[in-house]
């Protein structure tokens, strides 16, 4: 049974917490920038420019790639074993407060969902823990603004839903959402499972690699689908009309009864992030 001490959760969430504010993901960036190349409107061009400008400024003055830094999204897949010696979620949340306040990040959690105030340092996270096999513990955190996490959606359709309609849905959605979540956007999207579980697959969509590719191909298949449907409809980055609406676009799928067909599609902004260490 491997120990491990919860303080250097801690400070590696914050790390984390840091690093994901300031850059994105190798290829996510390499993503936009071709993509800026591909896209033929002459505004859309400009636009993509601006976003590779943002991107470099970010790197240079250490600050955050977006002003909104998020609420703290943390996957964390658990060694069997691994024993922490110290409250597991305890060492989450005060990583979480230690990035955003030292590391000068916009803290933007309501303590209350209705009556509001701020928490001050953006804890609680929203934590996702599963148990694996090993000795290791894997941390991913992907902070999430909500000018896209507001355009989400969850549908709950039956098993006489065709492909067509599982894609018309995804493809609503984007509409629906417009140039609200900053466009060109980067999809996750959720199948299967129950209600919470597929917005939770729809989430981890979001933290795949956009150089990956589903790895089942009917799958890949139905993502080249979904993503070139939604392009189609011309919205452009910020909105302003163009090739390229969505970056990128991920499915996880799961089981699910054999009475339901749930679908969720979780939207994202170009700065989709996230960072993730082994320790």
């Amino acid at each position: 049974m491997r120990e491990l001490n919860a303080q250097c959760i801690t400070d590696t969430i914050a790390e984390l917490c840091v690093k994901a504010n300031r850059s994105l993901p190798t290829d996510l960036e390499s993503c936009i920038r071709e993509k800026g190349q591909e896209e033929s409107s002459p505004i859309g061009k400009a636009v993509f420019q601006d976003l590779c400008d943002n991107m470099e400024a970010a790197r240079r003055l250490s600050i955050p790639v977006c002003q909104d830094t998020g609420m703290a999204v943390v996957f964390a897949e658990v060694g069997q074993e691994v024993h922490i010696t110290g409250s597991f979620e305890e060492a989450v949340n005060r990583g979480v407060a230690k990035g955003y306040t030292e590391g000068l990040l916009r803290c933007s959690v309501a303590a209350d969902p209705i009556r509001r105030g701020n928490t001050g340092d953006n804890t609680p996270a929203i934590l996702h823990t599963r148990l694996v096999p090993g000795d290791k513990v894997h941390l991913t955190v992907a902070p999430k603004g909500f000018g896209s996490e507001n355009m989400s959606r969850l549908k709950m359709l039956t098993p006489a839903a065709s492909e067509a309609d599982i894609i018309g849905f995804v493809v609503e959605t984007a509409r629906l959402a417009g140039s609200n979540p900053c466009p060109p956007m980067v999809l996750g999207v959720g199948i299967g499972g129950d209600f919470e579980k597929c917005a939770e697959l729809a989430k981890e969509a979001l933290c795949r690699p956009v150089s990956e590719k589903n790895p089942d191909p009917y799958y890949a298949q139905l993502e080249e689908k979904m993503l070139k449907a939604v392009n189609d409809l011309h919205i452009g980055p910020q909105g302003f009309g163009g090739d390229i609406t969505c970056l990128s676009l991920a499915i996880c799928q799961f089981p699910t009864h054999i009475a339901g067909l749930p679908v969720a599609v979780n939207v994202g902004c170009h700065v989709t992030r996230h960072a993730d260490a082994v320790l």
